[in-house]
């Protein structure tokens, strides 16, 4: 016969057991978050984790640090989040590098970009194709057919196995545009060659090229984006032209390690969708030319299993290939 004195010992001990977990739901977060960001300071993903982070430790009445670990197409960055503790200390600013593009790119990966756990969409980053203002042709039109007259002569850039490669990689091929692929290690090197004429076509985020196509420095000639975006309201979409088999637009979001407990997920959550719902961060976002997307983790979920397999596509049809 059981005594009571043992059914006196097990329930403190189950007590004592639930209590850290039960502790842990309620005190998180009770020491400084860490986000890291897989690519350079200063580029459009890096200046919005920074804007989200400030928004975050207002709320959570804890540090929220942004540390940047770049490099080997996100994957160092990468790694360092996917075994870190899973408690959610450590978030991964996640993009479709570090989910769908590298896994394609790179054949022996030492972790597995499935196993992250959604946490938040953040927003999107439209992306604009520009020419120099020196080449003759003005509109997305007269530019393809100027590049097919010019068969062979043309080049453009970007960053190996970065979403505004792979696209013009994809649109150049659709187009059918014989134009050269010159490789990168920056957005900002092949920025300057277009602006000189050495490149003559480039991809890349609005939040990056607008100010320099207002200040009449590029040309725009299309948008990625699925409605014509309101400070380019005379530059026509890709799918408007024609180009409906291009991908959308690049996403950043938070992702935490795999086994995170859903409780700190939905606390994380919960606060992501509320500093992207108040007036002053959609503002910023605004001038940043990106589109705030609030949803639950299991929205997000959704959207991974949609959009992840059509970048992986693309890196494959593209025939990119790291080294």
């Amino acid at each position: 016969m059981i005594s009571r004195r043992y059914l006196l010992a097990a329930t403190a001990a189950a007590i004592a057991l639930a209590a850290p977990t039960s502790a842990s739901a309620q005190t998180f977060p009770n020491k400084p978050i860490k986000i890291v960001v897989a690519v350079a300071p200063g580029g459009p993903m890096d200046t919005m984790a920074r804007v989200i982070a400030q928004h975050m430790q207002i709320r959570l009445g804890q540090p929220v640090i942004v540390e940047n670990r770049p490099g080997a197409g996100t994957t160092i960055g990468a790694k360092a989040v996917a075994t870190a503790e899973p408690d959610g200390y450590t978030l991964l600013w996640g993009t479709l590098a570090s989910v769908a593009i590298a896994p394609a790119l790179y054949k022996d990966l030492d972790y597995d970009p499935k196993a992250f756990v959604p946490v938040a969409m953040i927003a999107e980053f439209p992306m604009v194709l520009v020419t120099p203002v020196s080449l003759p042709a003005k509109t997305l039109t007269e530019f393809v057919t100027y590049a097919k007259a010019n068969r062979g002569k043309l080049n453009f850039g970007g960053s190996l196995g970065t979403p505004p490669q792979l696209i013009g990689v994809m649109f150049n091929k659709v187009a059918d545009l014989g134009m050269t692929y010159i490789p990168y290690k920056g957005g900002a090197p092949s920025i300057a060659d277009l602006m000189t004429g050495r490149l003559q076509m480039q991809f890349d985020a609005l939040s990056l090229l607008l100010p320099l196509v207002k200040e009449g420095k590029l040309r725009a000639i299309a948008v990625t984006t699925p409605s014509r975006w309101p400070g380019l309201p005379d530059i026509p979409t890709l799918r408007e032209a024609g180009y409906t088999d291009l991908p959308g637009s690049p996403w950043g979001s938070l992702m935490a390690p795999p086994k995170t407990p859903a409780h700190v997920v939905d606390k994380l959550n919960a606060t992501v969708n509320d500093v992207l719902n108040t007036p002053d961060v959609k503002a910023s976002l605004t001038k940043l030319n990106m589109v705030p997307r609030p949803m639950t983790p299991q929205d997000f979920t959704a959207v991974l299993a949609k959009e992840v397999p059509v970048w992986t596509a693309v890196v494959k049809a593209s025939g990119a290939k790291a080294h």
